[in-house]
Parts: C-alpha cells; structure tokens; sequence
C-alpha cells in the first residue's frame, strides 16, 4: 500500500510546489501594470509641452552706445542771390535794343542799355526832380547804413580777437569763440551788402541826375526833341549828349533781360536784372514751432544739391514774420523763412537751385544713444526692454534730446546694454526671446 500511496501524493506535491511559481508571474505583472501608463502618459506630457511650449518672441536688438549726436531742423530750401539789382528806366525815352542775353558776364560800370529821352512836359519835369532827390535821400541812408555796419564790423572783429585771447587761456569755451568767429563773418557780410546799397544807391542818383539833365534839354522846344529823335534813329553812332546810358552797380552776370528789343518805354519800366554772382544765401522755410529753437549762428548743413560732399553753411537771420503755407495735405501751416550764408564754395549751384537743409539746433560730442524706435511711453515716461539672460526686462529711462534716428539716454541704461527695437504688444516683462538675423 506504501508504494501506491507515494504515487498518489507525488502529483499533489508538484501541483503545491508548481502552484506559487506560476502565480508570482501574474501578481509581478499586475503590479508592473500601473507604472508603464504612468511612464506613457509622462512621456505624452513632455511630448505636449515640446509642442505646445511657449515660442520665444523674435526680435530685433540694439546696443546702447557713446558717441556725437545732432538735433537738426529738416527741410528743403533753394540758394537765392543776396544782391540782385533791377535796373529800370527812369525817365519815358526810347530804348536802344539790348545786345546782352540770359547769363552774360558784366562788369561794374559796364552798359547794359542805352535810352534816348524824349521831351518831358513840366509835370514830368517835377517827377524827375523828386525822383533825383529820392536817390540823393536813398544814397544818404544807404551811407549811414554803411557806416554802422563798418562800426559794427570793427566791434565784431575785436570781440571776435577777445573771446580767441580768452579761449587760450582756458577763461571761455571754444563754443564761444565760435560764436564769436560767426559773428564777426556775419558783420562783415553785412558791411558788403551795405557797401553794395551804397554803390547802387550813387549809380540811381546817377541815372536819376541824366534823366533831368535830358529833361531840362528836352523842354526847351520839341524842335530839338525831334532832332535828337532823328539822331537816335541812326543808331547814336555819332554819339548823342542826350544819350542815357544804364550801368551795371556790381560785378555779376545777367539774371534777366526783361526788355530786348528797341522801343519806347515809360518811366519805371524794368529792362535788365544783374545779380553779384559771389553773393549767395540759403533761404529755408520751417514750421515756426521749429523756428524758435534756431539761433543766427548755428550750423546748416546742405545735402541733396547734386554733389558727393555735405556743404556747410551759418544762419544769419530768422525772419520775424510767419507766413501761411499750404502743406501737401492741404493743411494751413505757419512757416518762416531761415536766412543763412554758405561757409563752403557752391560750385555749380545757381540762384533758385534746390539743396536739403538741415539746421543743427543741438550737438554734442559724447551722448549715450539708443535708437529712437526701442523707446516707448507709458503714461508720462519713457521705457525700454533691457534684454538679460534670453528674456526682456521692461525699465523705465529717462530721456533728453531726441532726432529722428536716435535718443540721448540720461538715466536708466548703461552703455553696452542691449534693448529691443520695435517693441511689440506681445512682448511682456520677462518674455523669452530671440534675436532676429
């Protein structure tokens, strides 16, 4: 019975050992179970946040750096001849024809028209008498004129060789001696205009005294008028003593012949129009918003006139009456007229040429600048985005001039820190970002 009884446990005994060891495999994976879908949905989540994770923003970066800015007043303006002269008849005569044209060369003294007088009555003989002593009473004051601007010149010229004296010895800064030297160029300008008034002035006195000269020739009987008619219609080779002839006041060329061909004209009429071809201004026309910040003195810079290099020119005057201009736009604009003296040669440039002015109304040589476009307000101050460690960091700057390209940064940005340019509503204070190539 043993032996029998052994085959019958043996079997229950390997059912008891082998029972555990299939069960363990089972609970294993039951308990492995749970960890693989936190693994997955891990795994799922990095790989949403890759996806959808926020962008950096790209950007275009600026350095904050020192060195010279300008304040300038743009716009454009045209070179005009300082002295032009009109020369006109003074008395109703017959003009020869002119043999000069548009743009000759004339020199001082030099005829320009030659008129025949015809015979005045006694009311004309009283005009040409007050038109004498008009240009003997404009010759006085175009002499007073000259020698206040000659006092005026000797005081520039000394006050120009003080403040040199002072500049030496380290009592005045170079800007003031500048000035100095500016003012003393602009009072010597204004000696020769005077100077040229003057020498107009004696040459209408001139023409004013041989128009009653021919008068009183003329009255004396219309028998004598005829005959110098006749002598007139030959040409006045033979050379006529009532003859007018009209002088060129300056050295110059011919701007216009307003009268070419022989014929009568009255008494006033223009006949040629000479400019002094060494004097030329610059006439630009400014919003008078932007007038009250130009000072005679300051530097005008001239560009776009056809040449390679920027001419330099001095602000003489800034008229004192605005005038209305129509704007592009159709919108009424007070302008003024800023006057100003070349420095450098113009070259070609003639009178009535274009040229982009633009008036230096604040420089310096050392500024901590940012461009204009990385600066923006928020209420009543001025910010910017510091870029720091990849992200942008809004702070508030304080800022004082400002042009058209760039900003003077007082306080608030260091030289070397990199800001954002073109700040958009997207960027936020600590946003990631990237520089744009």
């Amino acid at each position: 019975m043993s032996p029998s009884m052994d085959v019958r446990t043996k079997p229950e005994a390997t059912m008891e050992k082998t029972g555990p060891r299939d069960a363990k495999p089972a609970h294993a994976r039951r308990r492995r179970l749970p960890l693989g879908l936190i693994l997955a949905a891990l795994a799922l989540l990095a790989a949403a946040w890759y996806l959808f994770r926020p962008q950096p923003l790209r950007t275009e970066l600026a350095t904050a750096t020192i060195g010279p800015m300008q304040v300038t007043v743009d716009n454009q303006g045209r070179v005009r001849i300082r002295d032009s002269y009109v020369l006109a008849a003074p008395v109703t005569a017959r003009m020869a024809r002119v043999a000069l044209r548009d743009g000759d060369a004339v020199q001082r003294g030099q005829v320009l028209a030659t008129l025949y007088p015809l015979p005045l009555d006694p009311r004309a003989h009283e005009g040409a008498q007050a038109r004498l002593e008009a240009a003997q009473a404009l010759l006085r004051e175009a002499g007073l004129r000259a020698a206040r601007a000659d006092a005026d010149l000797r005081l520039a010229v000394s006050e120009r060789e003080r403040a040199k004296r002072l500049a030496g010895e380290n009592f005045l800064s170079a800007q003031a001696a500048d000035k100095a030297i500016a003012a003393e160029a602009a009072s010597r300008a204004e000696w020769e205009a005077a100077r040229s008034r003057q020498a107009a002035a004696a040459a209408d006195v001139r023409a004013a005294e041989a128009a009653l000269i021919a008068a009183d020739g003329g009255a004396k009987g219309d028998a004598r008028a005829a005959e110098a008619a006749l002598i007139a219609a030959d040409g006045g080779a033979k050379g006529d003593a009532r003859a007018l002839p009209l002088l060129s006041p300056v050295d110059g060329y011919v701007l216009k012949v307003h009268e070419k061909s022989e014929r009568i004209v009255a008494a006033g009429t223009p006949l040629v129009s000479v400019a002094d071809a060494s004097r030329y201004e610059i006439v630009v026309d400014v919003l008078s918003s932007d007038a009250v910040k130009v000072r005679p003195g300051q530097t005008m810079l001239l560009e776009g006139w056809g040449g390679a290099r920027t001419l330099r020119a001095t602000v003489r005057l800034v008229e004192p009456a605005a005038f209305t201009k129509i704007s592009a736009l159709g919108v009424e604009e007070q302008r003024v007229n800023v006057i100003a003296d070349p420095v450098d040669a113009l070259g070609p440039l003639g009178d009535a040429y274009r040229v982009e002015a633009r008036i230096v109304v604040w420089e310096t040589q050392r500024a901590l600048r940012l461009p204009g476009s990385s600066v923006f307000r928020v209420g009543d101050a001025w910010h910017v985005f510091i870029v720091e460690g990849g992200r942008a960091h809004e702070r508030e700057v304080r800022i004082g001039q400002r042009n058209q390209d760039e900003a003077q940064v007082l306080a608030g940005v260091s030289a070397g820190s990199v800001v954002v340019r073109y700040p958009g509503n997207a960027l936020k204070d600590g946003a990631r970002i990237e520089p744009a190539q």
